[in-house]
């Protein structure tokens, strides 16, 4: 099982790759996965050439190709002009228009100040949901004056958590028994919201609301 984690920061050292790796490492306490870390900034040159001849150099092709096969995605992004940055949109209009469907994204972003933490909710998801992508419910907005605080912390753990239950590979029910409520739910057909859908009460699963299936992903 492996987790792509596409960071946009520019910086270095920066504060868009500092929770990336948080986000990661959250994660990686509830599920064991490989990861892999895409920094755009060095892509920057590959992507303007992807754009202009319509083909990608091969940095830019290993990268896409690890987006579109990976398990699990974390996104983030600096805020720029009250919305995602200029690289982020780009690489993300390199990707094949169904390589997103159906996987699970973790969503996060950066910026100098709080007044900008819906920047997720009304630029980052809505590109993902075009996308197909199962955009996890918590996305995490850091500014700057969040760093340090309990609250990034329990955000950061909660959406880890998340990113870790939807990618974690569906384990099988033994023949002739039927799935508990969190197998079924696992492994049952969901929209790209999350929903899940056409669950054959013949097949023995059951339909779980997707309500009750976020209830159980809330950190106490």
């Amino acid at each position: 099982m492996k987790i792509v984690v596409v960071s946009a920061g520019l910086s270095s050292p920066s504060s868009t790759r500092l929770l990336a790796d948080r986000l990661t490492a959250a994660a990686l306490q509830h599920v064991d996965a490989e990861t892999e870390v895409i920094e755009l900034r060095e892509l920057a040159t590959e992507i303007a050439q992807h754009f202009v001849t319509g083909f990608p150099p091969a940095r830019l092709a290993a990268a896409l190709d690890a987006v579109a096969a990976a398990d699990g995605l974390i996104a983030v992004t600096p805020v720029f002009a009250a919305s995602y940055s200029g690289l982020f949109k780009s690489f993300f209009d390199l990707i094949d228009k169904d390589a997103l469907t159906g996987k699970p994204v973790l969503l996060g972003a950066t910026g100098g100040t709080a007044r900008h933490s819906l920047v997720t909710e009304h630029a980052l998801r809505p590109l993902f949901t075009y996308l197909r992508a199962l955009v996890l419910p918590t996305a995490v907005y850091a500014a700057s004056e969040d760093w340090g605080e309990e609250g990034l912390a329990q955000r950061i753990a909660r959406a880890g958590a998340e990113l870790a239950r939807f990618t974690a590979p569906a384990v099988l029910p033994a023949a002739g028994t039927a799935p508990d409520v969190d197998t079924a739910a696992a492994i049952a057909p969901r929209s790209p919201t999350g929903a899940i859908t056409s669950v054959d009460p013949a097949d023995g699963f059951v339909t779980v609301p997707f309500e009750q299936r976020l209830a159980a992903l809330r950190v106490p």
